[in-house]
């Protein structure tokens, strides 16, 4: 199963100072923008189960899911409440 981090709540996605500054120690990656983390990314996972609360952004409530591998997915979101959808073709 994959897992992946999403914001269950209505604000957005966000990490708390020290989350952040976890990552960045974790990755070297300095500056480091939260919102380009891949959700998926195993250091933030890390992050968010070992923290739990305290990994929370100002407006955010984070939540690790589990979905099949083989799912070709991506985030939704409406006023910063997330949830994860299968991708699918969209013609205009």
């Amino acid at each position: 199963m994959a897992k992946i981090v999403i914001n269950t709540c209505f604000g957005g996605f966000g990490l708390s100072d020290e989350a952040i500054k976890r990552y960045v120690n974790e990755t070297d990656d300095l500056p480091i923008n939260y919102w380009d983390i891949p959700r998926d990314d195993p250091i933030l996972l890390k992050i968010v189960e070992e923290m739990g609360e305290d990994s929370y952004g100002k407006w955010s409530e984070l939540k690790i899911i589990e979905i099949p591998n083989d799912i070709e997915w991506e985030i939704e979101e409406y006023d910063g409440k997330e949830w994860v959808s299968e991708k699918h073709q969209t013609w205009n």
